[in-house]
């Protein structure tokens, strides 16, 4: 990847694709990159902190472009100036991408770019694993054939990069139950060892499970939405207690906020009572939970909800925002607190999780490769508990098992050609990619007016206040308290330039917060006063934004 190489990173559930992903997000934001980060549909998105690549490059639910489509979608100024400076794409989950969008995205990047090379000349990393979930048609479109049949990819001249080794299992019993599936060599000994969790009691079993982890905690997977829901409200109404409701709040342009709560897990309408299983619907490691991280409601009510987790940890939840933002602008934006009731998921939303424990039943699959990746979410055998089972669940496509042969022989010549490579020589090869990534940043620079940053600092220097800001700019103040805050973080402020904000805060508002704020105090590795505890102690008084812009001057 770090040579500009196009490349497919491929391999088995839980062979670490994602996290060499992100390895690599990382490295190409160190070098300043402009990288298209981005999923073939919402949920994958988010485990990247991305979009998907429909939004991303302007085509929508489109199936076919015009001519005159392309020059639209190509006029249109944010996705304009995206694509333009992009220098790097890279797609996860691409087996749930479908063959004929991803030329419609090719088509849009020789258009803007004015590029007649694949993918308008920029380096494309596809990620993701055949075995699992296939594209799926809707209603009236053309027939959906896997990424690999596209006629782009097959012009990309792609090196592959097959993951052998396994991160999310070590069981060797599991593992050969898993290989033997995807391998299509499902035979008689591992029938058996399945046999060995179906309808193995969970009570039974909890002697088993690590310290603090109850058997409670075993999320159950279904193939349908339709038992997700019903058993979910079921285990809820089992419980004593009020019901507490929490509603999406949502801003800016419809489509765009109608987007953002298809791909969001947390529901519209969050039904809670203490003691109900939950599950962390996005990542924010500062407050301790990933996406999938699994608790139990210890307290809910109107202005706190506080989850502890398997592990043990107990955590006061702040409500999160997905948003979508455009040079500052904001476009979009949906808040809920982050969490969904998790006694029940569907498998196509598991994927990409991993988890402990699992009841799964799969005596419903109807596609191939449901089964695989739903048995591959569970890290260990002891962790499996099977309802249910199909043959269908047992199938993986034969045309990908032809395809992964291909993919495992490319891999290899991958492996060799690089092994055999002069050090010095690879080493040319990482700087040269990296000063064309510079050079790319550094003409976006020349051709981009200043950045937003810049544009917030100096009306800030010139007396203007944070309503005013917003106004210029046509921003949202919460925007510009962001902006605030950077700016602050980066030393590109002084305390100066700050008082004539400081002085728009009623006095009373701003005793009250910062009071909150030492009574929390800073925690053990923290960098400065965190929102969630200080808004958990005040209750819903005071917004979020009102917190942000006192710290400013703690």
């Amino acid at each position: 990847m770090k040579t500009g190489r196009n490349v497919f990173l491929t391999g088995a559930a839980g062979s670490g694709k994602t996290y060499v992903l992100r390895e690599y997000i990382k490295y190409l934001h160190e070098l300043g990159a402009d990288v298209g980060i981005t999923a073939s549909t919402g949920i994958a998105a988010t485990h990247m902190g991305g979009i998907t690549l429909h939004s991303w490059a302007g085509i929508g639910i489109r199936d076919s472009l015009t001519k005159s489509d392309l020059a639209e979608i190509a006029e249109k100024p944010h996705v304009k100036n995206r694509l333009r400076y992009a220098s790097i794409l890279i797609v996860d989950e691409v087996s749930m991408l479908h063959h004929f969008r991803l030329d419609l995205v090719d088509k849009v990047l020789r258009q803007v770019k004015e590029v007649d090379e694949p993918f308008g000349g920029i380096q494309v990393i596809f990620c993701g694993d055949f075995f699992q979930l296939p594209p799926v048609s809707r209603r009236g479109e053309p027939d959906a054939f896997f990424a690999y049949h596209s006629d782009v990819w097959k012009s990309l001249n792609l090196k592959v990069c097959y993951l052998e080794e396994q991160h999310r299992q070590n069981d060797a019993s599991y593992l050969k139950v898993l290989n033997a599936i995807r391998e299509n060599k499902v035979d008689k000994e591992v029938r058996e060892i399945l046999n060995t969790r179906h309808e193995v009691s969970l009570r039974r079993d909890l002697r088993k499970f690590p310290k603090g982890l109850a058997f409670e905690e075993a999320t159950r997977l279904y193939s349908h939405n339709v038992n997700v829901d019903t058993e979910n409200e079921r285990e809820l109404q089992k419980i004593p207690g009020k019901i507490f409701e929490y509603e999406m709040e949502s801003r800016g342009k419809k489509p765009i906020v109608e987007a953002l709560k298809k791909s969001c897990l947390a529901p519209e309408t969050l039904r809670l009572k203490e003691g109900a299983k939950v599950m962390f619907v996005k990542n924010n490691f500062e407050e301790g939970y990933v996406n999938g991280t699994l608790g139990v409601v210890l307290k809910c009510d109107r202005g706190e909800i506080e989850v502890r987790t398997v592990s043990g940890r107990v955590i006061n939840v702040p409500p999160e925002s997905w948003q979508v933002e455009e040079e500052g602008r904001l476009l979009g934006k949906i808040c809920q607190y982050p969490l969904r009731l998790a006694w029940a998921i569907t498998v196509h939303k598991s994927q990409g999780m991993s988890l402990d424990s699992a009841e799964v039943d799969l005596s419903q699959s109807f596609e191939e490769g449901m089964g695989y990746v739903a048995l591959s979410r569970v890290r260990s055998l002891a962790g499996l508990y099977l309802k249910g089972l199909n043959e269908m669940a047992l199938q993986v496509n034969r045309e990908v098992l032809e395809f992964d042969k291909k993919f495992r022989e490319l891999s290899r010549v991958s492996t060799v050609h690089i092994q055999t490579m002069d050090q010095l020589k690879i080493d040319k090869m990482h700087q040269e990619f990296a000063d064309k990534v510079r050079g790319a940043v550094g003409s976006k620079k020349k051709k981009k007016k200043p950045d937003t940053l810049s544009e917030t600092k100096n009306l800030l220097e010139n007396g203007f206040g944070i309503k005013e800001i917003a106004t210029m700019r046509r921003l949202e103040e919460e925007t510009i308290v962001n902006h605030l805050t950077d700016l602050k973080k980066k030393g590109l402020v002084k305390p100066k330039d700050l008082e004539h904000i400081k002085k728009t805060i009623p006095l009373s508002k701003f005793r009250a917060i910062s009071a909150a704020f030492h009574k929390v105090g800073v925690a053990e590795g923290d960098s400065g006063y965190r929102l969630s505890p200080a808004k958990n102690l005040l209750g819903s008084k005071y917004s979020y934004e009102d917190l942000q812009l006192v710290r400013l001057f703690m």
